[in-house]
């Protein structure tokens, strides 16, 4: 399904630009906001409010870099803490698995002992009343 392209107006460092792409209008403003946000970070800063017009572009772009690749990078962190939770998870299931299935064996195991013990006891009371029939 093909999206349509989205236009809204926003305002970047006291400039209105019309922006155009196919996410919704909502992000094309929460990114003007970052984007006037570190402006407005770098801009109170006296020595970036010296520098040329070019330098403050080069200065904004390097600090959106740093930013991305900053966030690409916890990205990265965070995708392996996932590999590794999902592979403990797994571990662990398995582990619960085979401790049911011991469970299950053990249970099967006393339910057989059990029959054997009420076979035994009904066997010593037969064994009983046979003695107590010879003794009389």
């Amino acid at each position: 399904m093909a999206s349509s392209k989205n236009y809204t107006e926003v305002l970047i460092g006291g400039k209105v630009f019309n922006l155009g792409g196919f996410e919704s209008e909502e992000y094309l403003q929460k990114v003007s906001t970052y984007l006037n946000h570190k402006i407005d970070e770098l801009a109170s800063n006296d020595s970036y409010r010296k520098q040329s017009s070019e330098t403050r572009s080069i200065l904004l772009a390097l600090n959106i870099a740093d930013d991305y690749f900053k966030a690409r990078k916890q990205g990265s962190s965070l995708e392996t803490d996932i590999e590794s939770k999902d592979k403990e998870m797994y571990d662990l299931k398995h582990d619960l698995i085979s401790v049911q299935i011991k469970l299950e064996n053990a249970e099967k195991a006393m339910d057989r002992l059990k029959e054997e013990n009420k076979e035994l006891q009904m066997k010593i009371v037969k064994l009983e009343t046979e003695m107590k029939n010879k003794r009389k």
